[in-house]
């Protein structure tokens, strides 16, 4: 049996050349402070930002048109703030299916990669 401790990071991918297009919204809309990379891992492009205690890495890939349900899932202090937030700022919203206790929605960054923000009752 495996003992996991916790996530340590999320990779979701942007298509070859958009790293200034990804820049402008992971840092300009969802505020993210990007950290360095390895030097070993540099030539690969992309970038990586801090979230919390975890992080997420933006790779580089050519892209297809594959849709999936795959994702990273965010506890949020204020799901209704954030929410408002996002669509002040036109980010497409994706209404997710209701599990009991917890209050949650989805959204897309310009690539398709989708990321839910969840509200757990127990978290108040």
């Amino acid at each position: 049996m495996i003992s996991f401790k916790r996530i340590d990071h999320v990779q979701v991918c942007i298509p070859m050349g958009e790293e200034e297009k990804a820049r402008e919204f992971y840092e300009g809309v969802l505020g993210l402070k990007e950290i360095p990379k390895p030097d070993s891992l540099l030539r690969n492009g992309g970038m990586w930002y801090q979230i919390g205690d975890i992080q997420l890495h933006i790779g580089v890939e050519e892209m297809g048109v594959e849709r999936s349900k795959r994702h990273p899932a965010f506890i949020v202090e204020d799901i209704d703030a954030a929410r408002i937030y996002l669509e002040s700022r036109g980010v497409k919203i994706k209404d997710d299916i209701p599990i009991p206790q917890v209050k949650r929605f989805s959204f897309f960054d310009p690539f398709g990669n989708r990321f839910e923000l969840l509200k757990k009752e127990a978290d108040n």
